[in-house]
């Protein structure tokens, strides 16, 4: 009687296309899964709240979203909706093609100006435990770096639609099955070419361990070059709407560095941690650099500039 883990091998080799299929389809469905249902799950995570109730988008912020779609000429302008976000920039999920459509919060600090910055003086910021004094010398360097101007408020708002329009949650629930599937065809091609199929099950169990590596490695590699790829394109088309676009995405970029800069000095040796001097963040892990930096998005517009 043949043992359970060789049964189980039999099993696997006889219906490995089946199981791959079905694995992937998995891998991919839990990936995409909140970009199908954004309103029930992304915008629940990222909704800002007000004494208890969800924050209204303000007129001001809903008209500047309708000129960003109108300037971008989306196919599914109706599939498209904001809602307030907590944060300090844009951030948005969904396909807009599908019928639940597209979401992209937008945070309060863009109803503030330079003569009205209560938008963001009315939050209470904790930094290593203790409240920021926004009339501090840091603290009015970090408010200014918070309030943009209408054009650099429209680019950061039309880069997200630029990404959910190109089809960018897609593009990355489909990396992991991608990958899962080169595994799979790592093993099969590694067991050819040593001819280990009628091999032992351990030499042939040390050649999945491989493959598996392989997959990984693949994995964060492609990971990393799609979203440092979408970061670009997004920025890419968000600034060629017009110069006022691109103006405004220079702005975007350098108050985020100047930003990062002043929370490095305002959060000390934990600041030093996660933002480099240039204002750049460190990657959270050391063989990932999950996004672009700053600096080449902010040169890349600056060179469309010229």
């Amino acid at each position: 009687m043949a043992s359970p883990s060789l049964r189980l091998s039999a099993f696997i080799q006889k219906y490995r296309t089946p199981l791959l299929l079905v694995g992937c389809g998995g891998v991919f469905s839990a990936n995409i899964f909140y970009h199908v249902f954004p309103e029930h799950t992304y915008r629940k995570v990222y909704q800002a709240w007000h004494k208890g109730e969800p924050a209204s988008l303000s007129e001001k912020l809903e008209n500047a979203f309708q000129e960003v779609l109108k300037d971008s000429a989306v196919s599914f302008p109706k599939n498209y909706s904001a809602f307030a976000a907590f944060g300090f920039h844009p951030v948005g999920a969904g396909v807009p093609w599908l019928p639940s459509g597209a979401q992209i919060g937008i945070p309060a600090n863009f109803n503030s100006t330079t003569d009205d910055p209560s938008g963001i003086t009315n939050r209470t910021i904790l930094i290593n435990g203790k409240e920021l004094e926004w009339d501090s010398d840091l603290g009015v360097a970090l408010k200014n770096s918070l309030v943009f101007s209408p054009e650099a408020q429209k680019f950061a708002i039309a880069r997200e639609v630029a990404r959910l329009g190109t089809g960018g949650p897609v593009l990355h629930a489909a990396v992991a099955p991608a990958c899962l599937a080169g595994a799979c065809i790592y093993s099969v091609a590694l067991k050819q070419i040593f001819g280990l199929h009628a091999g032992s099950i351990f030499f042939r169990a040390g050649v999945n361990v491989v493959a598996v590596g392989l997959g990984v490695v693949s994995y964060i590699l492609a990971s990393d070059a799609l979203s440092q790829g979408l970061d670009y394109s997004s920025d890419h088309r968000a600034a060629c709407l017009s110069s006022d676009y691109a103006k405004g995405g220079l702005e975007f970029y350098n108050k985020i560095l100047t930003r990062n800069k002043t929370l490095r000095s305002l959060m000390g040796s934990k600041g030093e941690e996660m933002y480099a001097p240039s204002g750049n963040l460190f990657p959270g892990h050391l063989l990932q650099l999950r996004h672009a930096s700053y600096t080449s998005r902010r040169d890349k517009i600056l060179n469309l500039l010229k």
